[in-house]
């Protein structure tokens, strides 16, 4: 690279906050607020009630994939010379991820136009319409976990290459493997075990917060150990 890992790696470290700050508010304050689980009506009239909010929410998760696309690109250049066929698979899985995640916002911009179109009216009641809302809010969250998983086997990936490759923190390496091992847990819990899932949340995603977000800052403090990473590829 002509300008120094370490530039790259703190605009990745920017990139991440970014995803990981806009995806909490989107996810966690914005769809915790308006979404009630299990009454569809309240659901929609939460949603009529602030349609501005709920289209925040939805500009933000699109903002997130996003901002994926070039910390992906970065991720791949820094860590590239650790291996490069496994950082291509790690790659594969992040783009497979983004794309499904793509998709599962496409049912989130469904939402408010289901409720706001008064032509749906003529053909179908407003408790149906309330469903129907109600079954894309649906539609969207499983999409989500299926992205999640293609990204949990991503942080498996990486965080093995983070492991191995000396400029970077063994114990990152192995708290991102800990984060995709979580993700992995609780999405696939949560399509055949949804007892058992609803049983290990929100503790499940303890690991995921201190493997991600030890990642995020450590990119964007400290960056990586640029003497090492030379050495590791001019090895390639």
């Amino acid at each position: 690279m002509e300008i120094s890992p370490l530039v790259y790696a703190r605009l990745a470290g920017v990139l991440y906050l970014a995803v990981i700050v806009l995806g909490a508010f989107s996810e966690g304050f914005i769809t915790n607020s308006l979404v009630v689980a299990g009454d569809f009506a309240a659901t929609a009239r939460n949603i009529m009630a602030s349609p501005g909010l709920w289209n925040l929410g939805v500009a933000c998760n699109l903002i997130v994939v996003i901002c994926a696309v070039p910390q992906l690109w970065i991720e791949y250049l820094l860590l590239k010379p650790v291996s490069h066929k496994l950082m291509l698979l790690a790659v594969l899985l992040n783009l497979l991820s983004l794309a499904v995640e793509c998709i599962s916002k496409l049912f989130l911009l469904l939402v408010t136009h289901i409720l706001n179109n008064a032509d749906y009216l003529k053909v179908f009641e407003p408790g149906q319409l309330q469903m129907l809302a109600g079954l894309a809010l649906k539609s969207h969250d499983i999409a989500f976990d299926i992205a999640l998983i293609f990204f949990g086997f991503t942080c498996l990936v990486s965080g093995y290459l983070i492991y191995k490759s000396e400029f970077l923190p063994k114990l990152i390496g192995l708290l991102m493997q800990l984060a995709g091992l979580s993700y992995l847990v609780v999405c696939f819990s949560s399509f055949f075990a949804p007892t058992f899932a609803k049983a290990i949340m929100p503790g499940i995603f303890i690991p995921v917060l201190i493997g991600e977000s030890s990642f995020c800052l450590w990119l964007l403090v400290k960056g990586v150990n640029v003497e090492k990473w030379r050495a590791r590829a001019s090895m390639g």
